[in-house]
């Protein structure tokens, strides 16, 4: 496996994500900021932030597919939350679950939470970039 997951004990273990990825592959892929899209272009849960969630993961994992990789190859990911507040975690917590059940495995790993102002389109509310180290 080209990416190994690491939580340090020196640091604080989260529940959503873990600290470090130390990658040892020779390929890596960038991956697009995904958003509530399907293949179509028709909007995902409109103002449902968990619902947006689950099908920007949905898109980064078919993302990682067509480069031959899974989520157990991502090594960083990197969330744009439009008008972030921690009372929105669950419900970004919920969409991030309703895709690992649908996966059947992990998918947290290294992330960044960034809270913005807006993205490329008034209607959308999450953006979730990758990267992914191959062998």
């Amino acid at each position: 496996m080209p990416v190994m997951l690491i939580d340090p004990p020196e640091l604080p273990v989260s529940p959503f994500y873990r600290q470090v990825a130390v990658a040892s592959g020779s390929r890596t892929v960038y991956l697009a900021g995904q958003v509530a899209r399907t293949a179509d272009g028709s909007p995902v849960g409109p103002g449902d932030l968990a619902a947006q969630v689950a099908q920007a993961y949905r898109n980064v994992g078919a993302a990682l597919a067509a480069a031959g990789a899974t989520f157990a190859d991502v090594a960083k990911l990197t969330v744009y939350v439009v008008g972030w507040s921690p009372d929105m975690l669950p419900a970004l917590g919920e969409g991030v679950s309703r895709v690992a059940a649908e996966l059947g495995g992990d998918v947290s790993r290294p992330i960044t939470l960034l809270g913005v102002a807006s993205l490329g389109e008034p209607d959308l509310l999450v953006e979730v970039e990758a990267v992914a180290v191959l062998p």
